[in-house]
């Protein structure tokens, strides 16, 4: 096993990383900017090395400062975690010719997976189900034209560097397709110093479906289920949960098959990801791109099929097999995930600032990984994500209540949140019953407004006091438990 993990990342992931090391023994070092001095993965790291300014380009993405960091600090390993250079073929390989273990898939297969185009050629050859459209590049206009007219609008272009919905235009009208070309490419460039784009038959209204995959380098392959990831705004996910209600039996175990037989295919060694559009009609998927890294959502998969996933990277990671085989997984009750984000719940607009009060839901089957604590102050320049709330059941009824509850304990104030945007999505009659889709909160959202009128904990908590102390002189001890004050208690401390 490693001497030393350094995690080349922050928040709850590089918490997360850092936990599973301790619990196998491994010692850990952590990195951080400038805005990160006090977060919480640099307190409870084994060791902390300052990486550069708070601008991600100059210190978490500055690659020069973190070997320099990993040098000092004697480590034979990095963990990538998810987003800055987790899908860096470039970093991974420096990683390798210095002697240092990538935990992760190699250079060669993050390059393969992270051209968009190529990827649907490989996985075309490979026999996975893609949606209709060019098989690779589109190089002008007139292409453009004739593939848009063999498969019909309406289509989207996308940035074949593309990800997070950036270089991407969906387009329903011919003569809106040569500016929407034009925009995609210029925005691609913009974002990924590339602007090769491709285009496919835009399915509207799909569920988005990913299978959980791993590989070890020793020829081995499995999946470990479906996650749904439907709820989405701005591309970017929001709750997430495993098993799909949508995904019938026989569709789970062809789409988990497709998937081993892609991994393979291309020798894929570590935790990936196969995403793919779901048409919930005809219950057809197809691919639409490999995420080679860990997911945010992977607590999902952990708590339907009880396998630590960042622990069997690390043992993949380190030349061992993969510790289970297919028919040893299975799925086990319901899970789902929410993202509790530092943004305004109506705008989406990021709401950076110091948390003055932080209480995190606990109770059975509870599961929070989070960085927040009282008085931190959230960087205004990175993801706005501060926890990931996930909650198990034996039912997917189960989870949702259980959810609900979670969320109306958990507390973040002095900052802006989601969490009552959370609470009214789980409540809405389309994601109850399952059939939501990606457009769900641009289509189908019928927000609570109420639960927007925010109750000041400092004001809420000298009312409660008062009126105790009223009821005090006014009404016996007994009075003072009825069920009924505790039920109006619990409901405006849930509206905090």
């Amino acid at each position: 096993m490693f001497k030393k993990v350094l995690i080349a990342n922050r928040g709850e992931i590089a918490l997360r990383v850092i936990r599973a090391c301790r619990e196998m023994g491994i010692p850990n070092a952590a990195v951080y900017s400038n805005a990160d001095r006090q977060s919480l993965h640099v307190l409870l790291a084994d060791e902390a090395y300052f990486v550069g300014p708070p601008p991600s380009r100059e210190s978490y993405l500055n690659v020069e400062n973190l070997m320099k960091a990993i040098k000092k600090s004697g480590a034979d390993a990095v963990h990538p975690g998810y987003g800055f250079l987790s899908e860096n073929a470039d970093f991974a390989r420096l990683l390798k010719e210095n002697g240092i273990t990538f935990v992760g898939p190699s250079p060669e297969s993050i390059e393969l997976m992270g051209d968009k185009v190529q990827a649907r050629k490989t996985m075309m050859d490979a026999g996975v189900p893609t949606v209709p459209g060019s098989k690779g590049a589109v190089t002008d206009l007139e292409e453009l034209t004739r593939v848009v007219n063999e498969i019909g609008y309406p289509v989207i272009i996308k940035a074949a560097a593309g990800g997070g919905g950036k270089g991407m235009r969906i387009v329903k009208r011919p003569e809106d397709l040569e500016l929407s070309y034009n925009a995609a490419k210029s925005e691609a460039m913009n974002y990924f110093s590339n602007d090769v784009v491709y285009v496919e038959r835009f399915i509207q209204n799909p569920k988005h479906i990913e299978i959980q995959v791993f590989g070890d380098n020793h020829g081995n392959a499995v999946h470990l289920f479906e996650r749904e990831c439907s709820i989405q705004r701005r591309h970017q996910k929001l709750i997430e949960e495993s098993p799909s209600i949508a995904v019938p039996e026989e569709v789970r175990r062809r789409m988990g098959e497709v998937a081993v037989t892609a991994t393979k295919a291309i020798g894929y060694s570590g935790a990936g990801t196969f995403e793919f559009i779901f048409d919930n009609e005809t219950k057809e998927f197809f691919f639409m791109e490999m995420n080679t890294r860990l997911q945010v959502e992977h607590p999902v998969t952990e708590m339907v099929t009880g396998y630590d996933l960042v622990k069997e990277q690390l043992n993949v990671a380190a030349g061992k097999k993969l510790s289970f085989k297919q028919e040893d997984i299975t799925q086990n009750g319901h899970a789902i995930e929410v993202r509790v984000c530092a943004e305004d719940p109506e705008t989406y607009l990021p709401s950076p600032g110091k948390i003055e009060r932080c209480r995190h839901p606990q109770g059975p089957f509870i599961r929070v990984d989070s960085y927040a604590y009282p008085q931190y102050e959230v960087p205004i320049y990175y993801d706005p994500m501060v926890a990931k709330l996930i909650a198990w059941g034996k039912t997917r009824q189960d989870a949702i209540d259980r959810l609900q509850r979670a969320l109306a304990e958990f507390t973040l104030s002095g900052i802006k949140t989601n969490i009552v945007l959370l609470r009214s999505i789980l409540e809405q009659e389309k994601f109850i019953d399952g059939t939501y889709t990606t457009q769900f909160l641009e289509k189908d959202f019928k927000n609570r407004r109420d639960l927007f009128h925010f109750v000041d904990d400092r004001a809420f908590l000298i009312a409660a006091a008062i009126e105790a102390h009223n009821d005090l002189k006014n009404r016996s001890v007994e009075k003072m438990t009825d069920k009924s004050r505790w039920k109006d208690f619990g409901r405006i401390g849930a509206l905090r």
